[in-house]
């Protein structure tokens, strides 16, 4: 008996000591599904790190991106993980602000990750965010209510065709939606889509001496077009509706189509969660004619600032959430189809994804589709689709998505959110010293 109580009471110390050394790694992340699937899948990573907690702290898009950017931009060391996009990261590094990725485990293998994702997330070719997924956008249609139609989608649409295809398929009685596109407020939100369709129209954001162009007629055929397109064939409401809206619009069979992240094809096919899973087709984002697509890039990924005191913890993690063992640990898990898409080359060599996802080839097409070196049909003094990738852009693409957000609810005019956007960005270009 003495052996015994010698034995259980030393364990309980080996225990208790584990458990007081134990590192806090506090991770801010968005909540999206693949965001909430890593959260329930992190026991496995625990389990093989016992001296590394985990703490998490999950927000909506908008709130995130502002939690985020107040904490680093003070040095404030609330968080040792941050989920943060492709906008983020190149403007952070070159600040000093972020911890290189230069020294992940050879397994990690970062020449697999996709080349167009790799260097967005990359300073003169140091990895300063590792991807979580990666995206582009394409249209999500309903096969069956195009069939009911007598449309058939082409694999590249023009607008011309994704408008009269809304406004036929559109049925309000029976609270069926042509197209549900975003609406809600922000430079990440309603911003995204429409500066990525903006670029497809050839309009700019700045031409080359840095000039505010929304006084342009690109601008006002492009803003009239998605309002007059929304008004017509769109869901009532749209101008609070954001990604994880409008994701829960046509998984319950609202909309006929939506032209969002490819990242979502996952969520609207998956059976679980989908009344309209074996009803979906994809395509290409539309284009009007004139060269480009309205495809972005994004990649949500993974960083740690400078101000953690967890940084050999952070980056363990990183490395475990943004792996190939983590691909197929989700696979094993939840299949194949679930796994986080537009990261790895190798995924997409994948025969078991491949059979699994029907949306694999027009997720890379579409991700090989957008040009962030070359957005616009016209020359443009900036890198980025559906932002522009200057530290400025965060709050004067907010203050734009605001007033065009109110054009869509119809608290003022097309003609009103243009000439607004384009004093106010005038405004604030002025007072950062642009041009430089």
């Amino acid at each position: 008996m003495k052996l015994s109580s010698l034995i259980v009471g030393a364990a309980s110390v080996a225990v208790l000591g584990v458990a007081a050394q134990a590192e806090t790694v506090t991770i801010a992340t968005v909540n999206n599904g693949d965001m909430i699937r890593m959260q329930h899948l992190a026991d496995h990573f625990t389990k093989d790190h016992p001296d590394i907690q985990l703490e998490w702290v999950t927000l909506e898009e908008n709130t995130l991106r502002q939690r985020v950017s107040t904490d680093i931009a003070t040095d404030g060391g609330q968080f040792d993980v941050m989920t943060i996009g492709t906008y983020e990261v190149p403007i952070w590094a070159e600040k000093g602000w972020l911890v290189a990725l230069d020294d992940l485990p050879d397994s990690y293998d970062v020449d697999d990750i996709l080349p167009a994702i790799r260097g967005g997330l990359s300073v003169d070719g140091t990895l300063y965010a590792a991807p979580f997924y990666g995206e582009s956008s394409m249209v999500m249609y309903r096969k069956d209510l195009f069939e009911a139609a007598g449309l058939e989608m082409p694999d590249a649409p023009t607008w011309d065709f994704i408008a009269d295809a809304a406004r036929k398929i559109t049925d309000k009685d029976k609270e069926i939606y042509g197209i549900c596109l975003r609406g809600k407020a922000g430079w990440g939100e309603n911003m995204a889509f429409i500066s990525a369709m903006a670029n497809s129209f050839g309009a700019r954001w700045f031409d080359m001496d840095w000039k505010a162009q929304f006084d342009q007629p690109e601008w006002k055929e492009a803003l009239t077009f998605y309002l007059d397109l929304m008004n017509d064939a769109g869901p009532p409401g749209a101008s609070s509706n954001g990604f994880n809206e409008n994701l829960a619009l046509f998984q319950s069979g609202k909309c006929g189509m939506w032209i969002d992240a490819t990242v979502a094809a996952s969520f609207v096919t998956n059976p679980d969660e989908s009344t309209v899973a074996d009803k979906v087709g994809f395509a290409l984002a539309p284009d009007k004619g004139l060269g480009k697509r309205s495809n972005w890039l994004w990649a949500w990924s993974l960083a740690i600032p400078k101000s953690t005191d967890a940084q050999d913890a952070a980056k363990a993690f990183i490395a475990w959430a943004t792996s190939k063992d983590y691909l197929e640990l989700v696979a094993s898990e939840e299949g194949w189809a679930n796994v986080p898409p537009g990261t790895r080359t190798s995924l997409y060599e994948n025969e078991k994804y491949l059979e699994a996802a029907p949306f694999a080839k027009m997720t890379l097409e579409s991700i090989k589709a957008a040009y962030p070196n070359h957005p616009a049909v016209e020359d443009v003094p900036y890198v980025g689709v559906q932002f522009v990738a200057i530290p400025e852009f965060q709050g004067i693409g907010t203050a734009v998505g605001q007033q065009f957000s109110a054009a869509l609810a119809g608290t003022t005019s097309a003609d009103a959110a243009l000439a607004n956007a384009q004093s106010l960005t005038e405004r604030q270009m002025r007072r950062a010293g642009y041009p430089k």
